[in-house]
């Protein structure tokens, strides 16, 4: 037998559904961000399966420097390549690790506007000796494979645009297809874009949203968009940017466009004439050649809360009620798993993985049937509690596919968010024309929660799920073989039986592991790569939910390459303990405190160095650095540019009494650390307690003080109990709120709607012994704090 045939022998359980066309090519390599141009994450190999995964073990890997790792890299022509920091190319003997080229984009000391809301590219593609990237600031080039040398270089946008690209380009037939974002802070024109391989010239070029209404359309798609942007809108109004998920169907000739946000999210605001808002939130199929409209549906009409179809649209053939269907299936953010004929765009089966409040269901139309009182937030006074929020039920962590099994495995995040009308952005701070507070502390236990999901995609429910640390899944890789691997944020890979999800291996890394994984072959012997490191929206604007688990920023990042026998000896080492700088002569000022947290909001800070400055390892955690320490150092940095060669840029149009104001929030919020490291062990301690004091012992007048990031703020609590009911009045610096609930267990769990800063919920739950209580305060968007309190005589 040949080594071909014995890597791809065994396993003849018969599969559930046939291979799909756009499934095949070479078995041997992976040449594109989902393998193929059906984008299934799933590999036709099998010398590593559910028997022989026990052998599994690192034959190389090679150490990154710290920087954008949440990657995925391609093998071809026995090479391996890999993309790290912004547009950092290596090339590696694909079976022995031997580093062969390097090639660098440039961006750090080129790009301006990108570097401020970009981490870095997720992928490259390979197609005939030739490998593409597309850097964040607009240039979309070709190398030579083997040498690394430029063939081509093009310009998709220009440098002071505010768009950029992370996504991973495509390689579909001839063309090059790219896309790019910036639609979360600018009321920009999306478009996608395709290239030439051979020469780079433009082919063809998608506009997602209209152009000027006083101009004819400039083709049918946009004949069809036009109508459904209403009243006074151009110039105000815009996005669709298509960023990162592209499939093809060559039999068909159709390539598919995962398609993003409209700015500024609020609906009524960029669309003052209401409308579908056409194309944003929707799979759109357009022409291989031309570029021209073919099909749309759209997940999301109306958009107003970051809702997105820019989610991996994994291409089959299915059987369904007896017929065989070429279908495409997403998960998008809004949380239902959709089921699409991919010749016509009709709506075969849609229904939730996930917690859903802004929608009940899916309609024989192919519309959401919406709950009117969280999806059109405009018409309810205060903030609404909406699921899932905008990172999504599913986010760009790619799903992956199994033929063999028929089932989708879908890492899963439940996150809820609040939102309201308003112009801020909320903590975002972005412009977007709402308030929102995407990481917000909630009562249902599943917020902040992931899982990995095998979903049915004809019965249309979970064969198995598999609960996963942290918040932020990593993406997905399927094969042949029965298995399924992932990386997890508390530092492993782990291999599942695909038809079971029992974890069958694992092995330990020195950091987090975000990108999906890869397999490929080469003479005769199977390999599995990963890079490992934390990255995306995980790593930054939604770190609350990693927060238990260490993603630091400086943690060792590698690639990782596996094989039966594998004979690195490398082990990770234990993360060294984290030590905070020392500043013992620091005293927080509150006010000074507090308009640095709301610049460090406002400027985009926490996107890359995390929410209420908790790094989650896209960028350091800046309350355990010592540049926080020295104001001209700190200046330096963030006004200049000292580090714009790491990835950091300069943000000139800071005051510096600003920039001073920013450190003063991140020192104020370094010292709270060891408190609140106390206040998380003692509220596990409390509610593990038992005993407690009857209801009339709540009552009276309270001096209480909560431990916040800004510092101890003191209040005036008086509660008045009749029978287990509570009801009173908080009075504090910040406003004054009444308060309602009642006592269960010994225990008084009680809350109010405060006005200051915003309108929000508090709520509290706390424990009387004698004259003294304590507990915690979960205060909106803020977070949960420590709450101590003295009883007045």
């Amino acid at each position: 037998m040949t080594a071909m045939g014995l890597l791809l022998a065994g396993c003849d359980e018969r599969p559930a559904h046939p291979e799909d066309p756009t499934a095949l090519g070479d078995p041997e390599e992976w040449t594109g961000f989902g393998r193929t141009e059906g984008e299934q994450h799933y590999s036709p190999l099998t010398q590593i399966d559910t028997d022989s995964v026990g052998d599994l073990a690192l034959a190389w890997h090679f150490d990154l420097e710290p920087g954008y790792s949440a990657s995925s890299p391609v093998a071809a022509a026995g090479m391996l390549f890999v993309t790290t920091g912004h547009s950092h190319i290596r090339a590696f003997e694909a079976a022995s690790g031997r580093l062969a080229w390097e090639y660098d984009g440039g961006t750090r000391e080129r790009a301006r506007i990108p570097l401020h809301f970009s981490w870095g590219n997720k992928g490259l593609a390979y197609a005939q000796g030739r490998l593409v990237l597309a850097t964040t600031d607009g240039f979309v080039v070709a190398l030579d494979a083997k040498s690394g040398r430029e063939i081509w270089k093009t310009r998709d946008f220009g440098p002071d645009e505010q768009r950029n690209m992370n996504g991973a380009p495509r390689i579909f037939g001839d063309k090059v297809i790219v896309g790019h974002g910036g639609a979360d802070v600018s009321a920009i024109r999306g478009w996608v874009s395709a290239y030439d391989l051979a020469s780079g010239k433009l082919a063809w070029r998608f506009h997602t949203v209209p152009g000027d209404p006083s101009q004819p359309a400039e083709s049918r798609a946009m004949e069809i968009a036009a109508p459904t942007w209403k009243g006074d809108w151009y110039g105000k109004g815009g996005g669709g940017t298509a960023w990162n998920a592209f499939s093809y169907d060559p039999a068909l000739n159709l390539v598919y466009i995962g398609v993003g946000n409209g700015f500024p999210y609020a609906h009524r605001k960029r669309s003052p004439g209401g409308g579908d808002n056409l194309f944003l939130a929707s799979i759109v199929a357009v022409d291989a050649e031309t570029g021209a409209y073919r099909w749309h549906y759209q997940v999301c009409p109306a958009e107003q809360w970051d809702c997105t179809a820019t989610q991996d649209m994994t291409l089959a053939t299915v059987e369904i009620g007896g017929k065989t269907r070429k279908v495409l299936m997403q998960a998008p953010k809004n949380g239902f798993f959709y089921v699409l004929d991919r010749e016509t765009g009709e709506l075969i089966s849609a229904e939730k993985i996930a917690k859903v409040t802004w929608a009940s269901r899916i309609g024989k139309d192919g519309r959401p049937v919406e709950n009117p009182q969280v999806a059109r937030y405009e018409n309810v006074k205060g903030m609404v509690e909406m699921w899932p929020g905008p990172t999504g039920a599913h986010n760009w962590l790619p799903q992956a596919y199994s033929p063999r099994t028929g089932l989708v495995y879908i890492p899963v995040i439940e996150q809820g968010a609040l939102i309201g009308s308003g112009d801020s952005g909320g903590e975002l701070g972005l412009g977007i024309g709402v308030n929102m507070l995407p990481e917000v502390d909630l009562e249902d236990p599943l917020n902040r929660t992931s899982y990995l999901k095998a979903w049915d995609p004809v019965a249309q429910k979970a064969a198995w799920t598999v609960d996963l640390p942290g918040s932020w899944p990593g993406g997905v890789m399927a094969t042949a073989g029965d298995l399924v691997f992932q990386g997890r944020v508390d530092r492993k890979l782990v291999a599942y039986d695909a038809r079971s999800g029992e974890e069958v291996w694992s092995w330990p890394t020195s950091a987090p592991i975000v990108a999906p994984p890869i397999t490929y072959a080469l003479d005769g012997v199977q390999y599995v790569t990963v890079i490992t490191g934390m990255g995306g929206n995980g790593a930054g604007v939604m770190s609350l939910g990693n927060a238990d688990y260490r993603t630091d920023y400086t943690l060792q990042r590698q690639v990782l390459t596996f094989a039966l026998g594998g004979k690195d000896a490398y082990v990770p080492a234990k993360p060294p303990k984290r030590m905070l700088p020392q500043d013992p002569g620091f005293t927080a000022d509150p006010k000074t405190a507090e308009r640095g947290a709301i610049l460090y909001g406002i400027t985009g800070c926490l996107a890359c160095h995390g929410y209420n400055a908790v790094g989650g390892g896209a960028a350091p955690d800046l309350r355990y650095s010592p540049l926080i320490l020295d104001g001209d150092s700190f200046a330096m940095v963030v006004s200049q540019g000292a580090l714009r060669a790491n990835g950091m840029p300069p943000f000139p149009r800071l005051g510096k009494a600003e920039v001073e104001a920013i450190r003063h929030y991140l020192r104020a919020r370094s010292h709270q650390v060891p408190a609140e490291a106390a206040q998380r062990k003692a509220a596990a301690a409390r509610k593990a307690a038992s005993g407690g004091a009857p209801p009339a012992a709540y009552a009276g007048t309270w001096d209480i003080t909560i431990a916040t990031p800004l510092g101890d703020q003191d209040a005036v609590l008086v509660l008045a109990a009749e029978g287990a009911a509570l009801t009173g009045r908080v009075t504090s610096d910040q406003g004054d709120m009444n308060v309602t609930g009642r006592v269960a267990k010994g225990r008084a769990h009680f809350a109010g709607k405060a006005t200051k800063p915003m309108e929000m919920d508090v709520s509290y739950d706390v424990l009387v012994k004698g004259a003294k209580m304590e507990g915690e305060t979960r205060s909106g968007p803020f977070g949960t704090f420590g709450l101590t309190g003295k009883k007045r005589n």
